[in-house]
This record gives C-alpha cells, structure tokens and sequence, in this order.
C-alpha cells in the first residue's frame, strides 16, 4: 500500500507574510480576482512575478548618495 507523505507547514517553498496597503488598492486587487475567478493571493502573485521580470533599479551616481561625504 502507498504511503500518505505528510511534510510539516512550510516545507512547500512559500512563506506567509503581511503587507500593508491602501485600501484603494485592495479594492484593485480584489475587482481583477473576482474578474479573473483568482485568488486575491494568486492575482499578487502573478503581479509580482511579471513585475520582477520587467523591473530594472537606477543606479545614482557616487556624489547623489546619502552618506557621503559633506552630506
């Protein structure tokens, strides 16, 4: 007979953590969930990951850092 694997919580590679947002935001999130027939979780998800692979960071140049130098 197979056996029945049970792996303890969190051992699926997500971790859960809380954000703070703008109630106006919410209500973004939540019209694309129900639009979509998503999770509120799945739709932030997909958000991330497009918004990840699409993000670039500007560099500053050396003398626009805080902590420098005179500033």
């Amino acid at each position: 007979m197979e056996k029945l694997i049970i792996r303890p919580s969190g051992e699926d590679g997500y971790r859960v953590f809380s954000v703070r947002m703008k109630r106006e935001l919410l209500d973004k999130l939540d019209a694309i969930a129900a639009e979509t027939n998503r999770s509120r979780n799945e739709v932030i998800g997909l958000l991330l990951d497009f918004a990840l692979e699409h993000a670039a960071v500007e560099k500053r140049p050396p003398e626009d850092r805080q902590g420098g130098e005179g500033g």
